[in-house]
């Protein structure tokens, strides 16, 4: 049996790496974790610790870390303490190691770690050069995970993500170019875009990302026995599309015109033109991008159509 405890259970990727999770036959841990209290959150989770050490015993088991509140423009003091709540939780898992084989996942930024890297397309070789504090908190936890593997028998995937999208996006987050294009569309309400039309992105459906999530881990795992064993993977769609390109599909689904206003943000510095990405380290997890540009866009529009008509859709 395969133990997996999910931190941020609740999030657009988060609930759908549960699915994947539970539909392979794992034990889920998912104990709410009151992220808005800091003194809850870290009791919570330092709780957990002890849940899933009893419960993982000497069975196989994954610890995957897809929380995270910060996006591009959120401050340093607030990143920095998502970074110590990871360290923390990391050190208290050390003191209490469960003793079957066991691999760590963290969710980590494509876009944010290499924003100011050079020669795209992107891959695990490229060297990661960060131009907001998203993308340097990012690597700074990659950096603290790589320590924890070197000091404790487990190994790592560090998951490099490209833009994430579909149906259960956070709207209250400036971020989610594909859902934000989906509720201007359902509420007709003007939506401001400040990047260029020729920018390029990588968008990866929330799904697919979360079967390449769990679909590496049991190859992780097996490698605990090695010291030091952390895996840095790419996971993309490794199908770059322009804005241009992403509103026409829009416009041809949707069968009129977006209310687009074009506009500046302080953020704009931080986003490049160009964010290619391909991936070169096994395993070859492309074949899990199964879900067209079109059909991701159709599922993310339904779902939020569904939340209007319940009143829900934030406005």
């Amino acid at each position: 049996m395969t133990v997996s405890w999910v931190i941020g259970a609740s999030g657009l990727l988060g609930r759908q790496v549960l699915t994947s999770a539970r539909s392979r036959g794992h034990a889920l841990l998912h104990p709410p974790i009151p992220w808005e209290d800091h003194v809850l959150a870290d009791a919570a989770l330092e709780a957990g610790v002890g849940q899933f050490h009893d419960e993982a015993g000497d069975d196989r088991w994954n610890l995957i870390w897809v929380a995270g509140a910060g996006v591009v423009g959120t401050s340093e003091v607030t990143l920095a303490e998502e970074h110590n709540r990871f360290a923390r939780l990391l050190a208290t898992v050390g003191e209490r190691l469960p003793s079957g084989p066991g691999a760590v996942f963290l969710a980590s930024s494509a876009g944010g770690v290499y924003a100011g890297s050079s020669g795209p397309p992107f891959t695990e070789r490229s060297e990661p050069r960060a131009l907001a504090p998203y993308g340097a908190n990012k690597l700074r936890m990659e950096a603290t995970l790589r320590a924890f593997v070197e000091q404790h028998p487990v190994s790592a995937v560090i998951g490099r993500i490209a833009n994430l999208y579909g149906p259960g996006q956070n709207l209250a987050k400036p971020q989610g170019l594909i859902s934000q294009l989906a509720r201007a569309h359902l509420l007709r309400q003007p939506l401001s875009l400040y990047v260029s039309p020729d920018t390029t992105r990588d968008y990866l459906y929330v799904k697919d990302c979360a079967e390449m999530v769990i679909e590496m881990l049991p190859s992780a795992a097996a490698g605990a026995d090695l010291p030091g064993r952390t895996i840095t993977k790419i996971l993309a769609a490794e199908t770059p599309t322009t804005i241009a390109a992403l509103l026409a599909e829009f416009r041809r689904l949707v069968k009129r015109r977006l209310p687009i206003v074009l506009a500046d943000s302080p953020n704009r510095r931080f986003q490049v033109r160009d964010l290619r990405l391909k991936s070169v380290v096994p395993p070859d997890l492309h074949g899990y991008a199964r879900t067209t540009l079109a059909t991701g866009i159709d599922a993310t529009i339904s779902d939020l159509a569904g939340q209007l008509r319940l009143g829900t859709l934030q406005r």
